[in-house]
């Protein structure tokens, strides 16, 4: 399978024939610069073209009136004064000959896309189009929109496709009101908006628009609005609004958010439903802006892994109002907001904590404020250099592998030199034995291949018994061979080095350690959840918030003895943190995992969809406590953790 780009040069047809400063921004150049910028990439050329269809009047019927489609078939014979008069009847709006055509071609971009990636023809895709639909309602054009092109995408895949349950996520700097009125006492439909609202002064001005607006009837709960309140809403607002809100949710059932921004948010979506995402295009009014955004979608879309994000990942104030009113208006109608600490009541100490009692606060110790001020002066270092071309090698020698690997991923057959072998083994009793001393080879070769540019992840195997060996070599040669901020995620019975210094330059979470502790700022251990709801909140809550926070540029996740974690919670963790690093991930496993662990994690890295997890279950309350109890004692220093406002330093 692959990525669909859905298009008709037909599209650029139709434009403003009168002045109006309020509605000439809706121009054919959306559309030519966003593809000329794709082919510029060589973005278009890996995608299946598809020329877009016409929906017919049957299909335009799944959201709008007879009466309404009738009415904008007629602008097709209507001249410049008539159309002029019937735009003025509707609120930012123009119409031309051709907008029948164009906006019939627009819906059936949506509905070719839903087709193809339903019935595996792709995994996924991006339909160009114009004119936009969100704002479009059943009986009214509204904001440069004619046809809701999303609403009849996902009413046909209800009907012709028998779907259940559909996600809509809305990012758009204005409110999709039509979306919301088409859906809004449907229970299929999950639609997510976050828009600029400004306390109702921006437009379209609706009080619908607000986050206490929440669906109605069977409907309750599955409309979800986070209205921005201020302007100049950056990437971390964006992130901690997917991790702390639309994520927790989907799983059970001016703005200033960079174009890179895009790819992590793309990325962050792919993990739900098999990957099968459909984007669509809808506004998006500054050229430029406009197609390096079309360009990460598509990338991301493609499997290449997302850019570093710029800026400091510290959500504002505001920010933090909008996501905690959101939680709030939602948490009546979802069990996993209403396990969670909503109204920011101050936690007890967690039972899992060091003998029952809450750890000093960390922030004060000497050795915090320094660390912390050196991660401060590190995330203004460029990160490792571009993504390479191998996207993804392993060093394996598990039997069969060959089998359960995608096409396209490289077995590593050559080693690191003897003698470099020997020199970072030495400290290690453990790796004196000849197999671990020729797992470690491998790993170094690979690693340093990593390091150099030359692969961007990568799977390596160590005997269980110098499984924690490895790993504190790996570390160290990741962090004295150019990683300048090296995230690792330990699984089992993998503790960190008591000699790693606390300099900033690594952040160590350990799970499935015997107690909830934040032992200091980069070094944070808790249990391993029993239950998949625990592991999503435990992902979503903790280890998300402070990956993204420390944004590191290099990623190890190890899976040692004992780490008790399933395949496809294994492939969730991995796609995850592969948006970070620039998808410089390195998964090192035990020799004696199956080759179904290997393969699945090899799909991941490689840009694929993780499996299902399975029927979405609730944590447990110990599982509920003991995160709590981490993000109280870690919400000081890092503020992606934070999701209410007071909290803010």
């Amino acid at each position: 399978m692959g990525t669909a780009l859905v298009y008709h040069e037909d599209m650029t047809a139709t434009r403003l024939l009168w002045d109006d400063p309020e509605c000439e921004i809706e121009r054919p150049e959306r559309l030519t610069a966003a593809l000329d910028r794709l082919r510029q990439r060589g973005l278009e050329q890996r995608c299946l073209r598809l020329s877009a269809r016409e929906a017919s009047e049957e299909e335009l019927g799944l959201v709008h009136s007879p009466e309404y489609v009738s009415l904008v078939r007629e602008t097709q014979v209507l001249g410049k004064e008539e159309l002029q008069a019937l735009s003025g009847q509707f609120d930012a709006i123009y119409f031309h000959p051709s907008t029948f055509h164009c906006a019939r071609l627009a819906a059936g971009a949506g509905l070719q896309l839903v087709d193809a990636v339903l019935t595996g023809a792709v995994q996924n895709g991006l339909a160009l189009v114009r004119p936009p639909g969100h704002h479009s309602q059943r009986a009214a054009a509204n904001g440069f929109c004619v046809f809701n092109n999303v609403a009849i995408a996902a009413a046909h895949a209800k009907q012709k496709h028998g779907l259940h349950r559909i996600l809509v996520v809305d990012w758009d700097v204005h409110h999709g009101q039509g979306i919301q009125y088409l859906f809004e006492d449907d229970p299929s439909v999950l639609y997510f908006s976050w828009h600029r609202y400004e306390h109702g002064r921006f437009w379209p001005f609706l009080r619908e628009s607000d986050a206490d607006a929440v669906g109605r009837g069977q409907g309750l709960g599955f409309t979800v609005n986070l209205p921005w309140n201020q302007v100049g809403m950056g990437n971390a607002d964006y992130v901690a609004a997917f991790l702390h809100l639309l994520l927790p949710l989907a799983f059970e059932g001016q703005m200033q958010a960079t174009p890179e921004c895009f790819a992590h948010l793309t990325q962050l979506l792919q993990v739900l439903a098999g990957g099968r995402v459909c984007a669509v295009l809808e506004g998006g009014y500054h050229l430029e802006s406009l197609a390096e955004s079309v360009c990460m979608t598509v990338q991301t879309l493609l499997g290449d892994p997302a850019p570093p994000l710029s800026g400091p990942m510290v959500p504002c104030q505001s920010a933090l109002e909008s996501i905690q009113s959101a939680r709030a208006a939602q948490a009546p109608h979802w069990k996993s907001l209403q396990q969670q600490d909503v109204t920011a009541v101050p936690m007890s100490p967690s039972s899992h904590s060091p003998e029952g009692r809450p750890p000093p606060l960390l922030p004060g110790g000497p050795v915090c404020k320094a660390a912390a001020s050196a991660l401060s002066s590190l995330l203004d270092q460029p990160c490792l250099c571009p993504a390479p071309s191998v996207r993804t090698a392993v060093a394996l020698t598990t039997p069969d592998i060959t089998s359960v690997l995608p096409p396209d991923v490289i077995q590593q057959e050559a080693s690191a030199l003897r003698e470099e072998t020997e020199a970072w083994a030495r400290p290690h009793e453990s790796l004196a034995r000849e197999e671990a001393l020729t797992a470690l080879g491998k790993l170094l070769y690979l690693l340093d291949g990593m390091l150099d540019g030359q692969v961007n992840s990568g799977i390596a195997a160590t005997p269980a018994s110098a499984a924690a060996a490895t790993l504190d070599v790996a570390v160290r040669r990741g962090l004295s061979h150019g990683a300048q901020r090296l995230l690792c995620v330990a699984l089992g019975q993998l503790d960190r080095p008591p000699d790693l210094a606390h300099d900033g330059r690594s952040l160590w979470l350990n799970i499935r350690g015997k107690e909830a502790a934040a032992l200091s700022m980069f070094h944070v251990s808790t249990p391993l959840p029993v239950m998949t709801g625990g592991f999503l909140s435990c992902v979503l809550g903790l280890v998300l918030p402070l990956a993204y926070g420390f944004q590191p540029d290099l990623v190890l996740v190890a899976l040692g003895p004992g780490h008790g974690l399933q395949g496809p919670h294994a492939a969730l963790l991995a796609a995850m943190l592969r948006g970070l690093a620039g998808g410089r991930v390195l998964a090192l496993l035990e020799e004696d995992s199956t080759p179904q662990l290997a393969g699945i994690l090899a799909r991941v890295l490689n840009g694929e969809a993780p499996p299902s997890l399975g029927p979405s279950s609730v944590a447990s309350p110990e599982d509920v406590q003991a995160l709590m109890y981490l993000r109280g004692q870690l919400e000081p220093q890092w503020k992606m953790l934070q999701c209410h406002p007071h909290l803010v330093a």
